[in-house]
């Protein structure tokens, strides 16, 4: 006997349907799982046997044969458990229902040895694909259910145990189908504002830009001079997050089993992961490729404070994902990808020190040290961070002078209208001005002749590269943006090359002699 039913598995951040094909033979009992399976789904014979008998269920004599289609695909982890124990009873005509029903369900879960029914991971972006491979319901573990059902138009039947599933089946009960409770997203009082950051206010206006068009900043600064204070307080002056972006930035965190229960991500993350991190935990990567920070930095912020202690082998790795928004990750069997669409907040010390330039201390380090420092950071990488500021120390009269235009919801007000301006403009919510492509600046960026005279300037003077070029017009254009202006002026291309200037001594500083 033969019998056919569905489940998914997940590669990068998208779910795959998988065909479960049971087959029983006359012979001995034998178990046999083909279909390019990892160990967990080989070692789910002895899960899934173990089960069903001590459910009640007693198997006939037969060769089990149990494939897992497309064959070129690998398959992992357990959540085929209870697709393989449905498609055994069937075959063994111990379940039955119309072929319909099957054809348009996705059974996932994984077995206990009692027949209770575990939950999985990446539930969230299975139900998320779902309609788009042609299914119209998920059956999954009690615990998975809430999350199914935040997808919207597709039925939720939430079981607790195998026998269960079998009882809905055989219709000696009714489906438990899953009413998702309404979701309310709550905005949470941000304890952070950075009114609560006397002085620099320069730092506080690029991070307005910074936040406005999604342009990646660089701030360079003596210790104590508010860098990191200034970073963690950018969350509380960036765009809500729109429906789509909370729908993506869930998925990747119910693969990594960090979704919390019953919620999408309804805030931007911020991560700050610590120095000594490796590459593939900062980008991604493992024998199974899982989502590293910059993943789960998706629509978020990305803060990597001491930037020069990183390993330069471990910063490069940012250079394609600043440029694609995408982190590709190649094994020897497959090539995942996983989006990685972050705002990058870098800081560090202009030298080992912490003091070269400083007003108030002087600098103890000699040319060697700061070059060998300096050394870390690439141009590749330079280039790619559109915002550049240096952060002096704060004098005493700036820690009295009360800023009250400067607390995060009068930063916040600018922000919201140019935000306003790009959504209209590129018609869509999770375009910003930093994305655009060499056309789009081309048709978007137009400048006032006198504005044009600066621009030229500035490509001959300072020998801007393509990419530092458009850079700039990027940030001239979220500028005239937070202003309200259609044209880009003289003075915003004016206040653009202020973040831009400091590329040119930074890299002095690492070629000293």
């Amino acid at each position: 006997m033969h019998t056919k039913l569905y489940s998914a598995t997940v590669i990068g951040v998208n779910a795959h349907k998988i065909e479960i094909e049971v087959d029983l033979s006359f012979g001995m009992l034998q178990f046999f799982i083909v279909g390019l399976p990892d160990l967990a789904i080989k070692e789910s014979k002895q899960r899934v046997i173990t089960a069903l008998k001590n459910c009640g269920y007693s198997l006939p004599e037969r060769k089990i044969t149990v494939n897992l289609a497309p064959a070129h695909i690998k398959k992992e982890g357990s959540l085929f458990d209870v697709a393989i124990a449905l498609g055994i009873l069937y075959a063994a005509n111990l379940c039955n229902y119309d072929a319909s029903f099957l054809q348009e369900t996705f059974f996932v879960g994984e077995l206990s040895l009692d027949g209770r029914i575990k939950p999985i991971l990446g539930v969230l972006a299975i139900a998320f694909d779902a309609h788009k491979l042609g299914i119209k319901r998920i059956i999954v573990p009690n615990e998975n259910a809430a999350e199914a059902a935040l997808i919207d138009g597709l039925e939720v039947i939430a079981v607790e145990h195998l026998t269960d599933i079998v009882k809905m089946l055989r219709k000696e009960a009714p489906f438990a189908r899953y009413v998702r409770k309404n979701i309310e997203i709550h905005k949470q009082k941000q304890p952070l504002d950075l009114a609560q950051v006397k002085g620099q206010m320069q730092a506080k206006r690029v991070l307005q830009i910074a936040a406005a068009g999604r342009h990646n900043l660089l701030f360079v600064g003596s210790p104590g001079s508010g860098k990191t204070m200034l970073a963690q307080r950018l969350i509380t002056i960036m765009p809500p997050m729109s429906g789509n972006e909370m729908l993506e930035t869930s998925k990747i965190y119910s693969i990594c089993g960090k979704l919390p229960a019953e919620q999408l991500i309804a805030e931007r993350p911020c991560r700050a992961p610590h120095h000594t991190i490796s590459s593939p935990g900062l980008v991604g990567g493992g024998s199974t490729p899982q989502p590293g920070e910059i993943s789960l930095a998706h629509n978020g912020i990305l803060f990597l404070d001491e930037f020069t202690e990183f390993k330069r082998t471990t910063l490069e790795v940012l250079r394609q994902p600043l440029e694609e928004r995408m982190v590709t990750i190649s094994r020897a069997q497959q090539t995942l990808s996983f989006p990685s669409s972050f705002l990058l907040i870098a800081a560090l010390n202009p030298c080992p020190c912490g003091y070269y330039g400083d007003a108030h201390k002087e600098c103890t380090c000699s040319q060697k040290q700061i070059q060998t420092y300096m050394q870390k950071l690439s141009g590749p990488l330079l280039d790619r961070i559109d915002l550049q500021v240096y952060l002096p120390s704060v004098k005493y009269e700036e820690t009295q002078n009360e800023q009250p235009t400067t607390s995060s919801a009068n930063l916040f007000e600018k922000v919201t209208i140019a935000r306003k301006r790009q959504i209209k403009r590129f018609v869509s919510e999770t375009m910003y001005n930093g994305y655009m492509t060499p056309e789009m600046i081309e048709e978007h960026c137009k400048v006032s002749q006198e504005a044009e005279t600066i621009v030229k300037k500035a490509f001959e003077i300072m020998h801007l590269s393509m990419r530092g070029y458009h850079k700039l017009l990027k940030i001239s254009r979220t500028i005239a943006d937070l202003e309200d202006c259609d044209e880009i002026l003289p003075k915003h291309v004016q206040e653009a090359l202020m973040y831009r200037s400091i590329d040119k001594s930074l890299n002095a500083l690492q070629h000293r002699t």
